[in-house]
């Protein structure tokens, strides 16, 4: 099995961890995880992948992790987040990278792909589908999403992004116990929380987004303690302050990619979700224009069964998945390298 190493690299003013496995000759892939996640999402793939040859590269995305943790929301717009990417590709022995992203990690590997096809010309999305250069998900893109999700949420409803938005309230609940939040959403999200008892929890949503959880009876088989404590551990000592500024950048974003409002994916893509997953669920009409806003999708993966933590509810079909379309991409010698 391949091994798996740490070391800290300089990129777009940020000190940036990263995990990396397989030969440094071997084609590039970089992992972008999500929230509240770290590299540790990727553990699977880094295995896979680095034994398959591949050069599999998974940081701590800014404000997680090891990696710096500014408190300025305006430092997490989508731009910033890519030039992070370009300038770890720098920092690594290869001109270009097949870039993957999940959750959070999605949209950056998109814009990654959309912003610089010189350097990532190919993309790998797991559950969050591209939207045409919009900030986040399926809301109106001609307003900001704060002014989306109010409206959509009307005056006495509750929107889980618009929580996270609150600075200081937000942090403070999810603080309180890290690990046994951490624990209520993965299952939550995931596709053994039944479903009965997600229906439940939305209805019984309080003003604390853990209210709202389904919560185990026992962890699922892809999620052990010793999975919680990788996550806790970093949470414990890091606060979620920064990284909730992935959701509080979100109307920052929206200024600036204006000028990228309705601009295709042209590299070769490839998308992988789970069948449970929620952000698939609420957002049916952009899975369905999904071929148009990326002519060159060349799989469309739906996992049977999986939620919302693909690359850790189905480690195996995701590797199948990522190294068929790796092995696609990278067969002339130029994609990776």
């Amino acid at each position: 099995m391949a091994e798996i190493t740490h070391r800290m690299v300089e990129t777009n003013g940020i000190r940036m961890h990263i995990a990396e496995a397989g030969p440094k000759d071997g084609p590039c892939v970089i992992m972008c995880h999500g929230f509240p996640e770290s590299w540790y999402s990727w553990r699977h793939q880094l295995h896979a992948l680095g034994d398959a040859g591949y050069h599999a590269v998974a940081p701590d995305m800014r404000g997680m992790g090891r990696t710096s943790r500014p408190l300025d929301p305006r430092l997490y717009t989508q731009p910033r987040l890519v030039g992070d990417m370009v300038g770890l590709l720098d920092r690594l022995p290869h001109d270009t990278a097949v870039i993957a992203g999940h959750d959070w990690g999605a949209p950056v590997a998109w814009n990654a792909a959309l912003m610089r096809p010189d350097r990532f010309p190919a993309v790998i999305g797991l559950s969050v589908p591209y939207y045409g250069a919009r900030t986040t998900f399926a809301y109106d893109h001609t307003i900001p999403p704060s002014i989306a999700m109010d409206r959509e949420s009307g005056p006495d409803g509750f929107h889980y992004q618009l929580y996270f938005n609150e600075v200081g309230r937000a942090e403070a609940d999810l603080e309180k116990d890290p690990r046994e939040w951490i624990k209520g959403f993965f299952f939550t999200a995931s596709g053994d929380a039944p479903a009965e008892e997600v229906k439940l929890a939305e209805r019984k949503r309080g003003d604390a987004l853990h209210e709202a959880f389904a919560w185990p009876k026992q962890l699922p088989a892809w999620l052990t303690e010793e999975d919680l404590d990788a996550y806790a551990a970093d949470y414990e000592r890091t606060g979620f302050a920064s990284a909730l500024n992935y959701y509080r950048a979100a109307d920052h974003t929206w200024h600036e990619m204006a000028p990228f409002r309705g601009a295709r994916i042209t590299v070769p893509a490839c998308f992988i979700a789970g069948e449970f997953d929620l952000v698939i669920l609420m957002n049916q009409e952009i899975t369905e224009n999904f071929p148009n806003e990326v002519p060159d999708l060349r799989a469309n993966v739906i996992i049977p069964g999986c939620g919302h933590w693909t690359q850790q509810e189905r480690p195996q079909e995701t590797n199948e998945a990522m190294l068929a379309f790796l092995a696609d991409v990278t067969s002339d010698g130029r994609t990776g390298r």
